[in-house]
């Protein structure tokens, strides 16, 4: 199952960064060296992130909707932390 949501920002390369290198020092991590792709794997799924200079996107692949809900509550709560000068609010949609 799969599961996506946009977060309209500036920050998104930054944002991106902070997340895969919070998550780096216990779970396996991809990030290229611009911020622009990332990638975390957690045990229930993984979470693949790209960004750009207008937006980051956030796609969470699992084995079921269980597990989706929990990774898109530990994305969103790990993203709110790093954008706190935002307001942040994801819409979690089924990508096409």
């Amino acid at each position: 199952m799969q599961s996506e949501a946009l977060l309209k920002t500036a920050s998104g390369p930054r944002y991106l960064g902070q997340f895969c290198k919070h998550f780096a020092h216990k779970l396996p991590v991809e990030l290229d060296d611009d911020n622009t792709k990332g990638a975390v794997s957690f045990s229930v799924g993984s979470c693949r992130l790209h960004a750009d200079a207008a937006a980051l996107t956030m796609i969470i692949d699992a084995a079921d909707a269980e597990a989706v809900v929990t990774l898109q509550d530990v994305v969103a709560r790990h993203l709110v932390r790093f954008a706190f000068r935002e307001e942040v609010a994801l819409a979690w949609s089924v990508p096409a």
